[in-house]
């Protein structure tokens, strides 16, 4: 059965915080239970919060609360395959030479695409058969607020423990 991924050992980092002003949009408050605290980016482009976990996870589902007006229009996830999967695709590069391009160690995989409505509910993304990762990324893409601004109230990944 999936529980959340985020524990006390997962590190986040985030693209911007509105301000830099982390006491009161830091990136904490999306995991912290609280409907009244968020994270608010700063205005850019493209927003995103990154998520290194303690051992390897596979994702499959993805919950995400935004304010309305503030939401982003297109997401995407990514994922860092882990060592193990990295020595495995290292392998097979080897073994067949004429595959296109080399694998680096910080490439990164598209694992799911996904299209949040712009309201404040709690918006739920099943992720299908996500390869072991022990880093995701998720790109806000195409943000509801003209000057590209992301307002996350609750942020959670489920899933289990990969190995």
């Amino acid at each position: 059965m999936a529980s959340s991924l985020v524990c006390r050992e997962t590190q986040c980092r985030v693209s911007s915080v509105l301000n830099r002003d982390v006491k009161q949009f830091g990136k904490k408050f999306m995991f912290d239970s609280n409907e009244e605290t968020c994270w608010n980016s700063d205005q850019g482009e493209c927003q995103w919060v990154a998520l290194e976990f303690p051992h390897p996870v596979r994702v499959s589902r993805l919950n995400v609360q935004f304010q309305g007006g503030f939401s982003a229009k297109a997401c995407r996830l990514e994922g860092k395959p882990t060592r193990k999967e990295n020595l495995l695709m290292c392998h097979l590069t080897i073994v067949c030479p004429f595959s296109p391009g080399s694998l680096k160690t910080e490439d990164t995989k598209d694992i799911h695409q996904f299209y949040p409505e712009d309201n404040n509910s709690l918006q739920i993304f099943p992720i299908q058969e996500a390869p072991p990762v022990d880093k995701v990324k998720i790109m806000f893409e195409n943000s509801a607020d003209f000057f590209g601004r992301i307002i996350v109230y609750s942020l959670d990944l489920l899933g289990e423990k990969a190995y």
